[in-house]
């Protein structure tokens, strides 16, 4: 591990980040054209149902909040507009540069899986779909919940791996632009995940009856996102919120 300071922006970025190959670091290669590419209609969504839905009783003006895998800064973006002290991390370098351009977080360069902050260093955690592209997801969710206060909220949303066959059909026919590592979790090993966190599922439920590619099947995926908390475990995606 290294730690370095970019005077390059316009605040310092933390860098400690482990060797690694190079599908862990996929997407900072395409930071420049990331925007173009993510489906809008996903993006959107998760960031609806992370402030809106899951954090919607939470106060996060004045909080200290971790955004993990904060990718081109969306979610990053949402939580300073709400008021929080934002702090983005992202194991790519141009990932954090895009997010700077979209809000004024402390910027860290490392990886989920070793979190480079001590126990019970802040109020909330978000992380969204981020923990399938590292090596070890259930690691990462450990590193969250250890850095969590007493009290404070994690709320993360992952690809379910009932889903998984589907990224593979979708690389072998060139219709997802990704390539980077798709390590998806069960529903159940979601829980039992955080279970052994010291951390206490609150909300739990699933988003996408399938991949949302065409726009005419947004209405219909969103009516029946609100039977999420029932069918999420065959859901395409899944959202969790946990209290320590």
């Amino acid at each position: 591990l290294h730690a370095k300071v970019d005077s390059g922006y316009r605040r310092p970025v933390r860098m400690v980040v482990s060797s690694g190959g190079d599908k862990e670091r996929f997407y900072d290669t395409i930071a420049d054209r990331f925007d173009e590419v993510v489906n809008r209609y996903d993006l959107e969504r998760r960031l609806e149902i992370v402030f809106d839905e899951m954090l919607a009783s939470d106060v996060l003006t004045g909080r200290k909040l971790l955004d993990v895998g904060c990718g081109t800064g969306w979610f990053a973006k949402r939580a300073v507009s709400h008021g929080a002290h934002v702090t983005a991390l992202d194991i790519g370098v141009r990932l954090l540069a895009k997010t700077r351009e979209k809000c004024d977080a402390s910027l860290v360069a490392a990886d989920a899986c070793r979190l480079p902050f001590p126990d019970g260093a802040f109020d909330i955690v978000v992380s969204s779909e981020c923990i399938e592209h590292t090596r070890e997801p259930l690691r990462a969710l450990a590193e969250m919940c250890r850095i969590l206060k007493e009290g404070g909220s994690l709320v993360i949303t992952v690809p379910n791996k009932f889903w998984r066959p589907s990224a593979t059909f979708a690389a072998i026919f060139k219709l997802r632009p990704y390539e980077g590592l798709e390590n998806w979790l069960w529903w159940w090993e979601l829980r039992r995940g955080l279970s052994k966190g010291q951390v206490r599922i609150v909300a739990m439920s699933g988003f996408h009856l399938f991949p949302p590619l065409i726009s005419a099947s947004w209405p219909l995926l969103r009516y029946v996102d609100r039977f999420g908390p029932t069918i999420g475990p065959v859901m395409l995606n899944l959202v969790v919120k946990a209290v320590k």
